[in-house]
This record gives structure tokens, sequence and C-alpha cells, in this order.
């Protein structure tokens, strides 16, 4: 089967959600540690003055060593705060009246504790939407390797993922040899060459949250993938 093993991200990114829809399995790597100023806890949206940050408030001060599984939301009141700011951005959206009550409602109900809570809530309601289905598994759930290259090969090992699908920057620490060993195919995304679509506010940008696609383009989102058509 094939598989990817990633951090969950906040909202991530189109790539993200293509790269899901081609997969049997998604191991989410949430034993990590947590990093800051990263894409655990926010992402990018579109607006007249640029790009900008919408970031979930989380606690970290002292917590230098938490996993992400392990990071707790510090404001309970970010999400109705985040919504505004989609709305106020994207009420001239070609599809914002299809798809803002339905992220509304994703928004609305996302009450929780951790960072990982919120990150799945949206991950499993944007897969919903585009149909995406790969089983889902959390390395938590397993008793892991120090190493870091053995780790990710006994979770393609213990979920029966024999085509493991990787990010390009994974190709500076990963040894393509304990993979092959293990009779594990390993495969990189190569997410260049995306097409554009009909975006807000010029230039266009690809590396912005999927949420700028879907109030775009609504349920024509996936003609805009490369592997999950």
């Amino acid at each position: 089967m094939k598989g990817i093993i990633t951090q969950s991200n906040y909202i991530p990114w189109k790539g993200f959600f293509d790269s899901l829809g081609a997969v049997d399995n998604f191991i989410v790597y949430d034993d990590m540690q947590y990093t800051k100023r990263d894409w655990r806890n926010r992402n990018l949206i579109k607006t007249p003055n640029g790009s900008k940050w919408l970031s979930v408030p989380v606690e970290v001060k002292g917590k230098y060593f938490q996993k992400i599984k392990d990071t707790k939301i510090a404001d309970k009141s970010w999400n109705i705060s985040h919504l505004n700011m989609i709305k106020q951005n994207y009420r001239k959206a070609r599809c914002f009246s299809d798809v803002f009550p339905w992220l509304e409602e994703l928004y609305v109900s996302c009450e929780y504790k951790y960072i990982t809570e919120v990150n799945m809530h949206f991950i499993r309601g944007i897969n919903s939407y585009l149909g995406n289905k790969p089983k889902i598994k959390f390395s938590s759930e397993f008793d892991l390797h120090e190493d870091k290259n053995q780790r990710l090969i006994d979770l393609c090992l213990s979920n029966n993922i024999y085509t493991y699908y990787s990010g390009p920057a994974a190709k500076s620490y990963m040894d393509l040899d304990l993979f092959h060993e293990a009779n594990i195919k390993v495969e990189f995304w190569d997410y260049r060459n995306y097409k554009q679509y009909e975006q807000l506010y010029d230039p266009f940008e690809h590396g912005v949250s999927i949420i700028d696609l879907l109030l775009n383009e609504g349920d024509k989102s996936k003609e805009y993938f490369k592997f999950s058509k």
C-alpha cells in the first residue's frame, strides 16, 4: 500500500491534500518535538495587503521539548477570530457563498485543547469535502526506535506501507539504502508546476492554505491537483 508519514499542520496548503488523496495510509507524526514559528499552528491566507498569517495561539513558554501531541491551545476564542478574518478577506471570492457555510461550521465546532486535535479536525473535514479517504493513524500509537530513519521504516512496516511518499526536503536526511533493504520503495513528491486558479489579490501565490483554493474554486478544486484528481 501507499502511505505518507508527516506532521499535522493547521489548514494546510493544497499540496498536502493533493498528497493525501493519492495514498492509502496517512500516519500523523504527532510524537515529534513541537517547533515554534512553523506550520503546526499557522498558515497563510490572501488579503488586499499581501499574504497574512492565521496563527493558533499555543502554550510554549518554558516548554522547550514538548511534543506536538502535548501542545495545548492558549486561547479559546481563536477560532471565531480566524473565521472573521477569512470572511472579511474572501467574501468576494467566486465560491464564497457555497463554501463559507461549510467552513463556518468547521470553525464554530472546533473546540479542542490540543493543536493536534485542532489540526486533525480541519484535515478530516477538508478530506471529506474533497473525497480523500486515507486510513489515519498516529505515530504515538506505536513503540518506535529512536533513529530517525528506523522510525519511519517501522511505521511503514507496521502499516503495510511498501511505497512511502515523502516531501522533497527529506532527501537531505533519509538513508534510502535502509528503506531498500526493508523492501520499501521511496517516492518524493514534486510540487512544482501546479496550475494557477482564480485567486483574489495579485500576485498569484501557491503556498497559501487550501482554504484559498476552496473559496475560489469550490467543487472544482481538485481540478488543480496533480496527484489525486
